[in-house]
C-alpha cells in the first residue's frame, strides 16, 4: 500500500517501545520520510535494546531523543509533542499501552504525548496472551475514549513458535492508516464539505436468534461502517449510526442506535431516515432469518443427530429506503459479493443496483481473509446507471472518504 502524503509536509513523532517488533519502526520512520514527512524519533531506553540509536537517526535524519532530562533548558520533554502534527506509537507494547492509559510520563516518549494536541496512533504488538488480558483490553477501551486511533494487531508469526493474534500491523499499513487519522482530525481533505448535513449510517452485522443462545450473524465487525461515520463527522456532518454488534468502538460525538436483528434494523432505518440528507447503508444484513425461535435452549439429545431449521426471507431495507427516499436525499448501498472476477463482480453489482434502486452501490470482493474484520478494504462503486465510477483501495477510512466524495455528484433523478 503506497500512503498519499498530505499537501504540505508534517511533523511526525514516531515513538519506539521496548518490543520485538521495533526492528519494524526502522521501516514507519522510512515510510514517512519518504513520504515527504519531517520524522523525529523518540525511543524508549528499552526500545534501544532492540533496535540501535544509529539506525533510527541514519533513517530519520534526525538526533534520537530518549532522556527526559536531556536538554532540560530547551524544555525538550514538552517541545517536541507540542510542535508535533502527529504522534505514532510503533511498537506499542502492553507496558506502554498501560502507562499511555493512565497517563504516567515517567519517559519522554510519556511526557511528549501529554504534551501534544496532535492525533496519536499506536500500533499494539505482543503476544496473544497479553493482548487478550482483561488489564490490556481495558486499556485499549480508555485510549480508544479518548480519541486515541488504533492499527492492528495482525494475527500471524509471534515470537519463536508463536502464533497468533498481536503481530504488529505493516509499517506501510501503520504509516497509510496515520495519515488517513491525520486527513480525517485535521480536515486536511475535506474542508468541512459535509458541514450541517445530516448523515445516517448502518453499520456491523445483524444477528437473527435461533433460541435465547444462538443466532445466525456473519463477520462483519463494523470497521467500514464506523469508518465513514468518523470521516464524515470530520468533515462537518451531524452523523448518526444505526449499530449492530460492532466490534470497533464508535468515535465520540457521534450519536449511536444500538440494534441487533434486521427487523430492529429496518425500525431504526425508518424512524431516522426522514430527518437525513444520506443514507449509507454499509450494515451486513441476514438476508433470512428462522421461521420460528425456539423460546428455550434446543438441546441435542431432543433433536437427534440433525437439525433442521426452516428460514424465511428478511425485509429488504436497502431497497425499503432507496423506494421511501425524498427527493435530493442520497441512499448509498453496499454489496459484498464473493465473486471470483472483476466482470462477474460488476455483474452482480448491476443486477443489485436494478433491485435495490439506490444511487450509488458500493462493491467489495468478501472471502475468508478479506473484506471482513480487516483494517483494509478494496472497493468499486456503481452509480444509478451502472457506470463505474470510484474505484478505490487502502485503509477503511481512506476508502469512507472516497465513498463520501460521491455526495459531491449529483445522482441521477428517480
Amino acid at each position: 500500500m503506497t500512503p498519499q502524503s498530505p499537501d504540505a509536509p508534517l511533523r511526525v513523532v514516531v515513538g519506539v517501545t521496548g518490543g520485538i517488533a521495533a526492528y519494524k519502526a526502522v521501516a514507519v520512520v522510512r515510510g514517512f520520510v519518504l513520504a515527504g514527512h519531517e520524522v523525529q524519533v523518540v525511543a524508549t531506553e528499552h526500545a534501544l535494546r532492540f533496535v540501535g540509536k544509529p539506525t533510527l537517526e541514519a533513517i530519520s535524519r534526525n538526533i534520537v531523543h530518549t532522556d527526559l532530562y536531556e536538554a532540560v533548558a530547551e524544555v525538550r520533554h514538552v517541545a517536541i509533542g507540542q510542535r508535533a502534527d502527529l504522534i505514532v506509537i510503533a511498537p506499542a507494547t502492553a507496558n506502554s499501552l498501560a502507562k499511555l492509559a493512565h497517563g504516567l510520563a515517567d519517559d519522554l516518549l510519556g511526557n511528549t504525548v501529554l504534551a501534544s494536541r496532535a492525533p496519536v496512533v499506536v500500533a499494539p504488538a505482543m503476544h496473544t496472551e497479553m493482548w487478550d488480558n482483561a488489564a490490556t483490553i481495558a486499556n485499549m477501551a480508555t485510549l480508544r475514549s479518548r480519541g486515541i486511533s488504533v492499527v492492528g494487531p495482525v494475527s500471524g508469526q509471534l515470537t519463536g513458535t508463536d502464533s497468533g493474534a498481536g503481530r504488529m500491523a505493516e509499517p506501510d499499513d501503520i504509516v497509510a492508516f496515520a495519515l488517513d487519522v491525520y486527513r480525517a482530525r485535521e480536515g486536511a481533505n475535506s474542508s468541512a464539505d459535509l458541514f450541517g448535513q445530516r448523515v445516517l449510517i448502518t453499520a456491523g452485522g445483524t444477528r437473527e436468534p435461533l433460541d435465547p443462545v444462538r443466532f445466525l450473524g456473519n463477520r462483519s465487525s463494523g470497521r467500514q461502517g464506523v469508518a465513514l461515520a468518523e470521516a464524515a463527522q470530520a468533515r462537518g456532518a451531524v452523523v448518526t449510526l444505526i449499530a449492530a454488534n460492532l466490534e470497533v468502538p464508535v468515535p465520540t460525538g457521534i450519536t449511536v442506535v444500538t440494534v441487533g436483528s434486521a427487523s430492529e434494523m429496518l425500525s431504526a432505518v425508518a424512524g431516522a431516515q426522514p430527518q437525513s440528507d444520506v443514507l449509507i447503508m454499509a450494515a451486513a444484513v441476514a438476508d433470512y432469518r428462522p421461521a420460528s425461535v425456539s423460546e428455550g435452549k434446543i438441546k441435542k439429545d431432543s433433536t437427534g443427530p440433525s437439525l433442521v431449521l426452516e428460514l424465511v426471507a428478511n425485509p429488504d431495507i436497502l431497497a425499503t429506503s432507496a423506494a421511501a427516499a425524498a427527493p435530493g436525499q442520497v441512499v448509498i448501498g453496499f454489496a459484498a459479493e464473493t465473486a471470483t472476477t472483476d466482470a462477474e463482480l460488476l455483474a452482480l453489482g448491476r443486477a443489485k443496483l436494478a433491485r435495490k434502486g439506490c444511487d450509488f452501490l458500493v462493491l467489495n470482493r468478501v472471502g475468508w481473509s478479506e473484506g471482513f474484520a480487516t483494517d483494509v478494504n478494496t472497493i468499486t462503486v456503481l452509480d444509478r446507471a451502472g457506470d463505474r465510477v470510484v474505484d478505490a483501495d487502502g485503509t477503511k477510512l481512506s476508502v469512507a472518504h472516497e465513498i463520501l466524495n460521491l455526495l459531491k455528484k449529483t445522482p441521477d433523478a428517480r
